[in-house]
C-alpha cells in the first residue's frame, strides 16, 4: 500500500508552539514535525522536521537507525562525537550539511550556545537498506 505525506501548500508555522521531546531524548531537544507517513515498522515513507537544540543540549550515546537522514544545521553550532557529558566532539557551523545511510552510527551531538536542524528521514523505495 502506498503512503503518501499530505499535499502542504506554503504555511505560516507557529515557531513557538508544536514542539515534542522524542523517546530518547533529553527535553532540552525537541522535535516539530512539518510532514510524515513514515513507518518504521513497516519501513516505508518519509517525515520532514525541525529538530532545536537549547544551549548546553546535548545526547549521551550514539545513534542509529534503518532509515536514510539528512540534516541541514540551519543555525548554531553542533558538535559531532561528544561525550557522555556533552562535552568534546567536532564542532560545525551553521550552514552545514551531512546525509547518512540506514546502519550509519552517528552522534552524541551537544550544542553550547543551541541550534536548529532542518532533517528529512526516508526508506528507499525499495524498502531495503544498501549494502554496506
Amino acid at each position: 500500500m502506498p503512503m503518501n505525506k499530505p499535499h502542504l501548500e506554503f504555511h505560516r508555522l507557529d515557531m513557538r508552539t508544536g514542539w515534542e521531546t522524542m523517546e530518547g531524548y533529553p527535553p532540552t531537544i525537541r522535535q516539530k514535525v512539518l510532514a510524515s507517513d513514515l513507518d518504521e515498522r513497516r519501513k516505508m515513507g518519509s517525515r520532514t522536521r525541525l529538530l532545536r537544540f537549547d544551549p548546553g543540549a546535548y545526547t549521551t550515546a550514539p545513534f542509529v537507525h534503518d532509515h536514510w537522514e539528512e540534516v541541514y544545521l540551519l543555525e548554531g553550532d553542533l558538535a559531532v562525537g561528544s561525550d557522555a557529558q556533552g562535552l568534546g566532539g567536532e564542532v560545525f557551523l551553521a550552514p552545514t550539511y551531512a546525509c547518512r545511510p540506514p546502519g550509519a552510527f552517528h552522534g552524541p551531538f551537544s550544542s553550547q550556545r543551541g541550534c536548529m536542524l532542518y532533517e528529512i528521514h526516508y526508506y528507499d523505495e525499495s524498502g531495503t537498506s544498501p549494502k554496506g
